[in-house]
């Protein structure tokens, strides 16, 4: 899925060992499948795995942590280090990051939440480094997001849900009844406060 240059493993390796033990990677993708994907790498500690939803790909020196939901979006993805005038600079290339995932079981709502999050919500929350996604709506109207990246673990997640974002999405569709946030929260350096 990922393939790492033996340059670019080295150069993790050697920004790992200047952190405590235990620090790896996470690669997160935000606002996967739309047009705004942005990919990137950080470090994760150990508080910041999620051990059900993080699949963990382990190198000879360290393990790369990728929450399985964003997994489809990474398929041929590849890690190097540039090395030019101005410095050594790891890069994270993902062709599928923009791929809109189609699915026999989409609907047109589906695609206009999604659409309508890429376009009025996650820009506002892409200034605190975070962004959300659709996981899916069930047949009561019941809209299931996931936040990631500054929104994860974020203290106002809660305002965010209820009074900005749910207001929004009930305001344009009326077929919602309600929005719910399934994000395993993890408080830590990369939440904003």
């Amino acid at each position: 899925m990922i393939t790492i240059s033996d340059s670019a493993k080295q150069y993790i390796i050697s920004l790992l060992s200047k952190k405590s033990v235990g620090t790896n990677i996470r690669i997160f993708v935000n606002s996967p499948g739309t047009i705004h994907a942005e990919c990137g790498m950080s470090y994760c500690d150990l508080q910041d795995i999620d051990l059900i939803n993080d699949k963990k790909f382990s190198f000879n020196e360290f393990d790369i942590y990728i929450h399985t939901s964003i997994i489809p979006f990474l398929k041929n993805s590849s890690i190097d280090l540039i090395k030019n005038e101005l410095g050594s600079q790891i890069t994270l290339k993902a062709p599928y990051a923009k791929l809109i995932k189609k699915s026999h079981h989409s609907s047109q709502l589906e695609s206009d939440i999604q659409n309508f999050l890429s376009v009025k919500v996650n820009p506002t929350l892409l200034l605190h480094g975070g962004s959300v996604t659709l996981i899916k709506i069930n047949s009561n109207g019941v809209v299931f997001l996931q936040f990631s990246g500054g929104c994860n673990g974020c203290s106002m997640i809660n305002t965010t849900l209820k009074l900005g974002i749910e207001k929004q999405l009930m305001k344009h569709f009326s077929e919602i009844s309600k929005v719910e946030d399934v994000t395993n929260h993890v408080y830590g350096q990369h939440s904003y406060y």
